[in-house]
């Protein structure tokens, strides 16, 4: 297949650019700050602070995880419906327009979450993520459609640097009315409130740009008024799971992924309140330190995906888990109050933030066989995606609840960071063998 026009290939990135606002923002930066905040009691103590919801205490970082966790559930468990739908009916693109909305719609919500309504507020994280998350099953799964297989890792690498610019520009704008809020009128919660209204804007106004240059897609199956779109999509899984049977080099590849991603994303849903409560990190100094990560990330996605080209895709995604491990380490360490320490690995992560998901997604992409369904594909990948993060979170939400320190919840990533390594070694030795 021959890659689609630059204006196809822009229209996908773009989209990047619309919804990563959403994981810088929403995920990484003043919300999470914001919802320290509006839960904690303001003391600067160790001591992790606790909210009741629905009759019970909880710590309110673990609460936090444990609501960020329900929402990958809900997408792990809806993503084969909605893959099944796109899939038979070729109508993918109508869906992406729908979790755009959904999640864009979600986050300017956000607007009206204050202390007096923590369950309000919990709800639109939850349908904020599962919009966004969502969406990506049907972003994802036009790249091998738009990129031949030797385009792929570039055209992925842009997407996520598009994301980046994109989610630093409205961040720096966010980041205006956050330090600045007496310029405007309002204290530094409503200037919060604000960022998460224009999160929703930019989300859906750019997302509509992005749709109108994506292709429509194609059914895979000529009559699919006789699919069950209700079970279609987890024969469709069951399906993809006999295949995967017959290709060894891809099945242990979506075990390494379902192991290092564990670390990854928890790594990144997890380290803004792990810098707030557990290091005692200031909220300007963290949305510094979010912005460093994203203005390194943007060259750190190019450099492994050229990385990639030089000694291949499963020896650069092992140097890039490599690293991780020695950055949860140094995670661990950092002392309280330390700033200059969390500059410095908030650099460290932004170089491999980028490379590891960009790089990740077009090797699989290129392991793939050639197929019609490939949002069937995508999603068993997308599935297996967010399984790992609702063990991720969970396990993160409830080491901190059972010992009391985040950093012992740190020290776990270690291990699936391990698990990860050593899954990715032998499929990169089992591809070598099939080579032969």
């Amino acid at each position: 297949m021959q890659t689609a026009s630059k204006k196809v290939i822009n229209g996908w990135a773009m989209y990047d650019w619309a919804n990563s606002v959403y994981n810088l923002v929403i995920t990484s930066t003043i919300f999470p700050a914001y919802y320290e905040a509006v839960t904690g009691d303001g003391n600067d103590a160790s001591s992790n602070d606790v909210v009741r919801l629905f009759g019970r205490e909880f710590v309110n970082t673990s609460l936090y995880n444990y609501a960020l966790a329900i929402a990958f559930l809900i997408v792990a468990i809806m993503s084969p419906i909605l893959s099944s739908i796109a899939d038979y009916k070729g109508n993918k693109k109508k869906f992406l327009f729908f979790f755009c909305t959904m999640g864009s719609v979600a986050c300017s919500a956000m607007y009206f979450y204050d202390k007096t309504n923590l369950a309000y507020g919990l709800a639109c994280m939850i349908i904020a993520c599962v919009g966004f998350w969502s969406s990506l099953v049907f972003y994802n799964s036009y790249l091998p459609e738009i990129a031949a297989p030797e385009d792929q890792d570039r055209v992925s690498a842009k997407g996520f640097a598009m994301g980046y610019i994109g989610s630093v520009i409205l961040q720096v704008i966010c980041f205006v009315f956050v330090l600045m809020p007496e310029k405007f009128g309002i204290n530094t919660g409503k200037a919060s409130q604000v960022s998460f209204l224009l999160v929703g804007i930019w989300w859906w106004g750019f997302g509509q740009l992005s749709l109108s240059k994506l292709p429509k897609g194609k059914p895979a199956v000529e009559k699919p008024g006789k699919v069950s779109v209700l079970t279609g999509g987890y024969k469709e899984l069951n399906k993809v799971w006999k295949q995967l049977s017959e290709m060894p080099v891809l099945r242990r590849y979506l075990g390494a992924f379902f192991f290092y991603n564990m670390g990854v994303q928890t790594v990144m849903l997890a380290a803004t309140l792990y810098g707030k409560s557990e290091l005692n990190i200031p909220t300007t100094n963290l949305i510094i330190a979010i912005l460093i990560i994203q203005l390194v990330a943007i060259p750190g996605a190019y450099l492994i995906a050229k990385l990639s080209e030089k000694i291949g895709n499963f020896k650069a995604l092992m140097f890039t888990i490599f690293f991780w491990i020695l950055l949860c380490y140094i995670g661990y360490t950092i002392p309280r109050n330390g700033i200059n320490q969390f500059y410095v690995l908030a650099i460290l992560v932004g170089f491999v933030m980028g490379g590891i998901q960009s790089l990740s997604r077009s090797t699989y992409a290129k392991l793939m066989p050639t197929t019609k369904d490939t949002t069937s594909f995508f999603s068993f990948y997308d599935v297996t995606e967010k399984i790992a993060i609702v063990i991720g979170m969970f396990s993160f939400g409830l080491i901190n609840e059972l010992t009391g320190s985040q950093r012992n919840s740190v020290l776990v990533l270690v291990v699936f960071f391990v698990f990860g390594f050593l899954m990715l070694w032998s499929a990169m030795k089992k591809q070598k063998a099939a080579m032969q």
